[in-house]
């Protein structure tokens, strides 16, 4: 199959670390898979709008939403979206569309299958918009060519969607990994698959670039198959677990034990602050 690389000008994200010198950056959690990335000017958006919560989920706090389509600090001058899947607990594709026509700079970065999806909305064949969608279409486990432009990194990989073979097969899901400025760098894992014979055939991919924060689903902590992937395929310097259903605690102490030393996003509007050694 084709390899397909595309890219764009922002932002990687940092190590929790202590350092003389360093730089930081900041996490934004929506809901679900769903965050803002911010270092400086430069502003990412990974999964951020989706219109079904499966009565499992956190939906998007109406007032970001809100925020998004009005351009509001610190939610406005995005330059990129990126789309894991095409799933509704992770992508809309007409309130994308509508983010699109609100922030004029914004490219979006999504697998065929999303990326179809908001070009069906358009009825215009000449409307810039459609410029600024990117589509991917990989294989199971094949990895996109990177491509530099300006400050910003963008490298993907398709890792099969959780429950391969037997549920979601044929979803498209994108591991996304961004570099800022040749220094920090962030992975988002969609809904990927916790199984370590999808990561060990690009075990040179994962290594060649280190990950500061890795942004994966809580499930990679539930499994002995998944912590291995994290720790010893990706390496992060920081894990936070997303996708985290609402009947988890928030506090640490009254999650299951395999939850408890973890760090997880439960609550929309929640941030960390990152910080990366020079």
């Amino acid at each position: 199959m084709t390899r397909i690389a595309f890219c764009l000008l922002l932002l990687g994200l940092p190590s929790l670390v202590t350092a003389a010198e360093e730089t930081t950056a900041r996490i934004h959690y929506i809901a679900n898979m769903g965050a803002l990335i911010e270092q400086g000017e430069i502003r990412v958006l990974f999964d951020p709008l989706f219109q079904n919560d499966f009565d499992r989920y956190d939906p998007v706090p109406a007032e970001i939403e809100a925020a998004l389509l009005a351009g509001t600090e610190p939610w406005d001058g995005i330059d990129a979206v990126f789309v894991s899947h095409y799933h509704e607990d992770h992508f809309d594709p007409a309130t994308l569309l509508a983010l699109l026509r609100a922030q004029s700079a914004v490219k979006l970065f999504a697998p065929e299958q999303a990326a179809a999806a908001i070009r069906e909305l358009v009825a215009d064949r000449e409307d810039s918009v459609l410029e600024r969608i990117y589509g991917l279409t990989l294989a199971n486990g094949e990895t996109a060519a990177d491509v530099e432009l300006g400050s910003l990194l963008v490298e993907a990989v398709r890792i099969p969607h959780a429950g391969w073979p037997t549920r979601h097969s044929d979803v498209e899901n994108i591991v996304f990994r961004v570099t800022l400025d040749s220094h920090a760098t962030v992975m988002h894992f969609g809904d990927a698959d916790p199984v370590d014979e999808h990561y060990a055939g690009q075990a040179g991919h994962w290594r060649e670039r280190h990950t500061h924060l890795a942004m994966p689903p809580y499930w990679f902590f539930l499994s002995g198959e998944g912590r291995e992937i994290l720790e010893h395929r990706i390496g992060p310097d920081h894990a936070i677990g997303m996708h985290v259903p609402t009947e988890v605690p928030d506090d640490p102490r009254s999650r299951p034990e395999e939850l408890q030393g973890v760090d997880l996003f439960t609550k929309p509007g929640e941030t960390r602050k990152i910080a990366v050694s020079k």
